[in-house]
């Protein structure tokens, strides 16, 4: 979909975007914003943002021009749903409203944005209170990838209970494990970096007490699709005998995902891994994502507390009964 860098988007019968909008898209596309929560609230306040930066008085005209720019976020990231998500609890209540001036469609967008960004921030200090809840002084917890609100559970915790200890994969390519580490010591926690393939070993020797993780999709049967080596540590939880959570806010749940086979995982290119031109005659294969079935998975910790996968269809009946039927 072709966009153009411009302050004054009304130039031309192509879909024109302000430059800030067009810079949020790349910004997600080229992961300088990662993180499933910053990635939609950045997605949702772009939207928001838009509605403010439309000048005309034609509602239809509006409501295409901030359609078109809600499928090319959409192409950014396809498989994380909390993008998805968040354009679509900010696009969905001016149709449930009845909204049919252009006046009143920028208020609800607007409103539904702010909305849903306090919403997805005050469901990381919820979960936070009910996963930290799960341990006690002395625990020791392995993490995966960065996931603000995995994060936030250890540093609650660390303040709750003594000898809290943590450990944090740096999770290749992009290292984001490096964030998570910096993040946890500069709550106090006591963290230890190690290599992804070190997990399993780690939880053996240094006695893991509980795994937590973020997750980026979770579909109607419980599977979640994560940081790709989620699912290697779920495994390697079962066999250990170890607590696998999940901590997974409102906007991470899909009503329209019914498994895992349902799910898109993203794959990057080549160059993540390694220079391609260095290695002649090898072929790269670099996903993103994969998925944990529920039945490695203890629980999926959300703001309402700890689920188990049969109630995930009841938990997303009750979050997403505004917004059910919406298409984009």
């Amino acid at each position: 979909m072709p966009y153009i860098y411009t302050s004054d988007w009304h130039v031309t019968k192509e879909t024109v975007f302000p430059k800030a909008f067009s810079e949020t898209v790349d910004g997600i596309r080229e992961m300088r914003i990662r993180g499933a929560g910053r990635i939609a609230r950045s997605a949702s306040k772009a939207l928001a943002a838009l509605a403010e930066s439309y000048g005309g008085s034609d509602f239809s005209e509006m409501a295409e021009f901030l359609h078109d720019g809600a499928k090319l976020l959409l192409s950014t990231r396809p498989t994380a749903v909390s993008l998805k998500n968040g354009i679509l609890f900010t696009l969905a209540g001016a149709k449930e409203d009845g909204v049919k001036n252009v006046g009143d469609y920028r208020k609800s967008v607007v409103g539904a944005s702010e909305w849903f960004c306090e919403k997805s921030v005050s469901a990381i200090d919820a979960i936070a209170k009910h996963g930290s809840g799960l341990l006690c002084d002395g625990s020791t917890v392995l993490t995966h990838c960065n996931s603000s609100v995995a994060v936030s559970t250890i540093a609650r915790a660390n303040e709750m209970y003594d000898g809290i200890r943590a450990f944090a994969t740096e999770t290749r390519p992009w290292n984001q494990g490096h964030i998570t580490a910096r993040e946890l010591a500069s709550s106090g926690v006591d963290v230890n970096m190690i290599v992804d393939s070190a997990a399993r070993h780690i939880m053996e020797r240094e006695g893991v007490d509980a795994v937590f993780v973020g997750a980026d999709t979770i579909c109607m049967d419980g599977t979640v699709a994560n940081k790709v080596g989620t699912s290697q540590i779920a495994l390697a939880a079962m066999d250990l005998g170890i607590p696998f959570y999940v901590c997974g806010e409102f906007y991470k749940f899909s009503p329209d995902i019914k498994s895992g086979s349902y799910v898109v995982v993203e794959e990057r290119g080549a160059s993540e891994i390694a220079d391609p031109f260095k290695f002649p005659g090898v072929k790269f294969k670099n996903p993103v994502f994969d998925l944990t079935p529920a039945r490695n998975i203890t629980s999926i910790i959300t703001e309402d507390g700890a689920i188990r996968a049969e109630k995930v269809a009841g938990f997303v009946k009750r979050k997403f009964s505004r917004v059910m039927g919406f298409e984009m």
